[in-house]
């Protein structure tokens, strides 16, 4: 304190408005948020320089009458404590005409944060290493049975015939990981392996599988050695990027998932960079830019994963109905228990299937905000590292977003507790529609209709208006609530009854198929651009929140049915490209770890970032390569052995020969 004290008379006794950067004690203020460089401490100083934020609340200026906040970056001896910092800027502040208020300080070079001193690091060092040792031990088993097998195929020409027939080019393999099906040409020698490498985003039941040879003669593996092959890097990898598509889903999703995706990615890079740049008025300029209306209705991309799982959930329920394959788990028990069993079956699936990759990351969101939040000169943008060491159980149980959002630990996981809640939803209706198909559709109906006054409801009663508020402005009342974001779930689900129902063969007229599509993009171009330079009453405000969602969902429906029919010309062409195929398998790894992307590129960053067209451009880019670099690394970790594990332990395998 007697240094700071020292320094601090020395330069008020100088100009009280220094111009010069070169001033030991010098307070930058910068119009917006720049706060300077924590490196442009100044040289050879007569002391041990350490880096300050100040946060301060100016009520007016002469030339600008409103409140801002400014953040002033200071270099100042490391002695001096945040107090000490604090008393002297009250000090400053007395002095001045303008009326401010110092809201805090805070200092990333004071802190004594060790990550080996963090229990959480130290459990997932721990995890981590555990789950190298199977992926390497896993991977390396998996080589030496594929190294067995080819010189075992060298002696035996007639194998080099049927591995000429693959299109998929995987190779062989001499065990099952699953289950084995007859090969479509009818060859009896060999067999096709399904082998679930990883489940889409919207945490369907979707089984991707990768389809291999392999001859009757398989080597015998116990459940163990089949347990730790589901850890091969080799196997999953291929199956992620396996060109070809499960018997249950249509490919289109694959397309629309993707896109979704990186429509996702773009509005939180945009949130993330704009609330750390130094030039924060350009948002207001390009917020009336009329595409800049993309980014501020990304919300309908999210809308869009609600229709897929609910679609999947759906579609696939019945098929597998359809087959048989349900009434054997509960075959010679009543109608009650066998619906408990098939529910509690369809909850615990899903629960362990996404709790894995999700648990994990919730560890590496909790330590990487603890760190940035202790060595960042920005303060972060959510109290992770509060929150998540007291609520992290809201988060595993998928009940989240039933609290508030200031308690929520990891904010974007609002969507998975979401989908989870309408998942158990779905799937008690979708066991009631097996044998009691109109009441089934009664429910789903009040739930609809319930969901619509609700949000209406909502947004009448708070004025909000979707044409002039942030779209976050209720994200606490409308925006992540499950009872206002039903309806995308519900339209998915009738319309994967709807193909299931005429086998994706529905006759359209022309005039049907034109219409259709004409409609379909007019109405969701509309819910895109037609608030632009808009204003709506507060009614029909009301109305366009409660409808516009389910609205966007319909158009989704629509593109769906348009290109499993033959319907999809070009548009079916595009969602349906192969190589879409790898980066919608791992959607819900991107998902859960793009935003600790976002965080680290500006929380790591010691001055602001300006931004310009080119620049937004380039960090968008950046944060998607990055974004699935590491969606891949956590998919082949935990996400697909997980998946393949379970299937292995599935009641329904069929026993190997």
């Amino acid at each position: 304190m007697d240094q700071c004290s020292y320094i601090y008379q020395n330069d008020s006794e100088s100009d009280p408005a220094p111009k010069k950067k070169g001033r030991n004690t010098d307070i930058t203020y910068i119009n917006g948020n720049f706060l300077g460089s924590s490196e442009l401490e100044h040289q050879n100083p007569p002391f041990l320089p350490g880096f300050y934020m100040a946060k301060i609340l100016i009520n007016g200026t002469e030339s600008f009458n409103a409140i801002r906040t400014v953040v002033v970056g200071l270099c100042l001896p490391s002695g001096c404590s945040i107090a000490d910092v604090e008393t002297l800027l009250k000090l400053d502040i007395s002095r001045r005409h303008v009326e401010q208020e110092l809201v805090g300080v805070r200092s990333p070079t004071l802190n004594n944060f060790s990550l080996w001193d963090d229990f959480t690091f130290r459990i997932l060092f721990i995890f981590s290493v555990i789950v190298v040792i199977l992926l390497i031990s896993g991977t390396g088993y998996d080589l030496v049975l594929r190294r067995r097998y080819k010189a075992k195929m060298r002696i035996k020409s007639y194998c080099k015939e049927l591995t000429g027939d693959m299109t998929n080019g995987l190779g062989c393999t001499t065990y099952d990981l699953t289950h084995r099906e007859p090969e479509e040409n009818g060859k009896g020698n060999c067999t096709v392996i399904r082998v679930p490498a990883s489940v889409n985003n919207n945490n369907s039941d979707e089984n991707l599988a990768v389809a291999e040879l392999t001859a009757t003669e398989e080597t015998k593996l116990s459940l163990w050695a089949e347990l730790l092959l589901s850890f091969s890097v080799v196997t999953n990898f291929k199956a992620i990027c396996d060109k070809n598509v499960g018997n249950d889903t249509i490919p289109s999703i694959h397309g629309l998932r993707a896109i979704s995706m990186a429509w996702v990615i773009l509005g939180h890079t945009m949130i993330v960079v704009f609330k750390y740049s130094d030039n924060m008025e350009l948002r207001k300029v390009v917020e009336k830019e009329f595409l800049f209306q993309i980014v501020l209705n990304g919300a309908y991309s999210v809308d869009t994963f609600f229709f897929i799982s609910g679609f999947l959930v759906s579609f696939i329920y019945f098929r597998t109905n359809a087959k048989g394959k349900l009434e054997k788990l509960t075959k010679g028990v009543s109608e009650f228990t066998a619906g408990t069993f098939h529910f509690f079956g369809l909850v615990g699936y899903r629960f362990v299937r996404l709790t894995a990759p999700y648990l994990y990351v919730l560890g590496v969101v909790e330590v990487v905000m603890r760190y940035l939040e202790q060595n960042s000169v920005f303060e972060p943008p959510t109290q992770d590292h509060i929150n998540c060491p007291k609520y992290w159980w809201r988060n595993i149980l998928y009940i989240n977003t039933l609290f508030p959002v200031e308690q929520m630990c990891m904010l974007w996981s609002w969507y998975l507790a979401d989908d989870t809640q309408f998942y158990i939803i779905g799937a008690l209706i979708l066991i009631i529609a097996v044998r009691h198909f109109k009441f089934a559709a009664t429910m789903m109906s009040v739930f609809m209709v319930s969901a619509w006054a609700t949000t209406a409801y909502i947004a009448f009663s708070n004025n909000h208006m979707p044409d002039a508020d942030d779209p976050f402005a209720l994200f606490d009342k409308i925006y992540d609530k499950p009872w206002t974001r039903l309806g995308p779930y519900l339209v998915g689900m009738s319309v994967g009854w709807i193909l299931f129902k005429t086998n994706c063969k529905i006759k359209m007229s022309l005039l049907t198929v034109i219409s259709g599509w004409v409609t379909s993009t007019m109405m969701m171009l509309y819910l895109l651009f037609g608030l632009y330079n808009t204003t709506l009453t507060q009614t029909a405000a009301a109305a366009y929140s409660s409808l516009s969602h389910t609205g966007w969902a319909i158009g989704c429906g629509w593109v769906i049915v348009a290109c499993s029919s033959g319907y999809g010309g070009w548009v079916n062409k595009l969602l349906s490209t192969p190589i879409l195929y790898p980066f919608s398998r791992v959607t819900y790894c991107a998902y859960l770890v793009h935003p600790i992307i976002n965080r680290i590129f500006a929380l790591e960053s010691d001055s602001p970032i300006h931004m310009t067209p080119n620049a937004l451009t380039t960090v968008y880019l950046g944060q998607v390569v990055s974004s699935y670099v590491l969606a891949f690394i956590i998919s082949l970790s935990f996400e697909a052995p997980v998946v393949t594990m379970l299937k292995i332990l599935s009641p329904n395998r069929k026993k190997r020969i």
